[in-house]
């Protein structure tokens, strides 16, 4: 059954954005232009995906109330250098820990570029083919090819762009008390493990289909190469060679000061009981960091893709993991971006009580990395979207502008109604005063406005057009819902 309340699927750039939907804000600065201009007009300039004409700027502040969002992490990065990173709000708001910039955040998909180095490490020093059968190289448990894959073989090349026709999206993560599964009994989904098992969805190589399960045989097939534990080797072979001695892939995080560990939240500002959920599949979703870490990485891989550093990877492996293969806005662990003549590569992260985003320029030496310990991402897009407006940052500014209009009364009392588009799916329109509602069957009612006489916008994320259709006696005969995922048309039944 469809939902007007569905998470946008903006192809890879704002899948985190539209998740779901009195803090008293510490500021915690980095020290480097801590009472600059700039990042002052970041702060008070919030600038939302959907902007309404007339409306007074929006700080973090009132929007880290609004979205209910304990805490949150910023860093930029311009000419190849962090140039300011800041905490906002709670670590911790039952134990008032504030967020600062050595605050660590479950950084949940955005292990999947980090991943993509490790795996193209081993790729480098020739003990991996890219275009080889995954079997080639798993040990302790083999991938079962059935009819689905129609006789073709999954490749690493595969499993890092999310090409292998895989199924497993993503994790739900264990609490801190729960049976942790082995690898092997993650990926045949056998108990304790609480995801099902991975296998083929239909033949590799015909499309990209996000599949955090083939990132998860990736990690297995590290584990069996180097015969090093995961986290070990990621550790001395990614990150400290790129300088991140904070972050970690340990699942639990053991050894770390519990005070710098991010306690997670609900949409709606509740703790995740246990502060934290705990990710046995590390390689796409177990990396804890927090984003002055990141544009540690960020950097890294910028100056190796214009060869003029290796601490992992080299040149020509660089531009390997940033060519898009099979599907132009997918790389090797990376989404690639091309927007206003500027290249990006990203990545975004969803973690039960964590969202995080990422992008990096190919050139010039920008990016910008946003971290919050909150289910509700749409708070991510709209720093990015200040930061970008502030520094011309081009290609990052996501947003659009809409303006109110007026609407007689006796006109939008055309538009109350029953809409439907399934026998299992309606929508009622109703008025009050001189506002528009719509409440989706077995949802929250939510208040559209007009841009012209028939046509009005949601002002909340997700945002949505909503047109309304008449004949040529004037009847309203339907309506028909726009996102940026779908287009579905409701007819009128009363």
């Amino acid at each position: 059954m469809f939902s007007l309340l569905i998470n946008s699927t903006m192809k890879n750039r704002l899948s985190i954005i539209f998740l779901t939907t009195g803090i008293l804000i510490q500021l915690c600065a980095s020290g480097q232009n801590n009472d600059s201009i700039e990042i002052k007009k970041v702060e008070t300039n919030l600038i939302p995906i959907l902007q309404i004409t007339g409306e007074p700027a929006i700080t973090i502040e009132e929007r880290m109330q609004y979205y209910h969002v304990q805490g949150l992490s910023i860093a930029v990065i311009k000419d190849f250098k962090l140039l300011w990173a800041k905490g906002f709000g709670w670590a911790d708001d039952s134990l008032k820990i504030p967020v600062t910039t050595k605050t660590l955040f479950q950084a949940a998909s955005i292990s999947k570029s980090f991943n993509a180095v490790g795996v193209l490490k081993l790729v480098q020093d020739k003990k991996l083919d890219l275009d080889g059968d995954i079997n080639n190289y798993l040990r302790t448990w083999k991938f079962p090819y059935d009819s689905l894959s129609k006789g073709k073989k999954i490749t690493i090349k595969n499993l890092l762009s999310h090409t292998g026709g895989l199924t497993v999206h993503g994790f739900d993560g264990y609490g801190r008390n729960d049976p942790l599964p082995a690898l092997q009994q993650i990926l045949d989904g056998q108990k304790p493990a609480n995801s099902p098992p991975v296998r083929s969805m239909y033949e590799p190589g015909m499309k990209h289909e996000y599949s955090g399960g083939g990132t998860t045989i990736s990690q297995m097939i590290v584990t069996d190469v180097t015969h090093e534990s995961y986290t070990d080797y990621m550790k001395k072979h990614v990150l400290l060679p790129m300088q991140m001695t904070q972050s970690t892939f340990a699942q639990p995080p053991i050894g770390i000061d519990t005070v710098l560990l991010s306690s997670g939240y609900y949409s709606d500002g509740k703790p995740i009981p246990g502060r934290y959920h705990i990710y046995p599949e590390e390689a796409p979703a177990g990396l804890w960091t927090n984003p002055t870490e990141l544009a540690k990485f960020i950097i890294e891989i910028q100056l190796a893709y214009q060869g003029k550093s290796e601490k992992v990877l080299n040149q020509k492996t660089t531009q390997l993991m940033l060519t898009p293969y099979i599907n132009n806005g997918v790389g090797l662990g990376v989404f690639i971006s091309d927007s206003a003549s500027t290249q990006y590569f990203s990545h975004s992260g969803s973690n039960l009580g964590f969202v995080s985003l990422y992008d990096g320029s190919f050139t010039g030496g920008n990016g910008i990395i946003v971290m919050a310990n909150t289910d509700n991402g749409a708070i991510l897009q709209e720093i990015i979207n200040s930061i970008a407006t502030v520094y011309g940052f081009k290609g990052l500014l996501f947003t659009s502008v809409k303006t109110i209009v007026k609407v007689d009364t006796s006109v939008l009392k055309k538009y109350t109604g029953i809409y439907k588009s399934s026998p299992d799916f309606t929508v009622n329109i109703t008025l009050d005063g001189n506002q528009l509602y719509v409440e989706p069957k077995g949802q929250d009612k939510f208040a559209i406005f007009p841009e012209s006489t028939n046509k009005f916008f949601r002002k909340q994320s997700p945002p949505i057009d909503i047109a309304f259709i008449s004949d040529d006696k004037g009847h309203v005969t339907s309506v028909i819902f726009n996102m940026h995922w779908r287009k579905i048309e409701m007819k009128r039944t009363e």
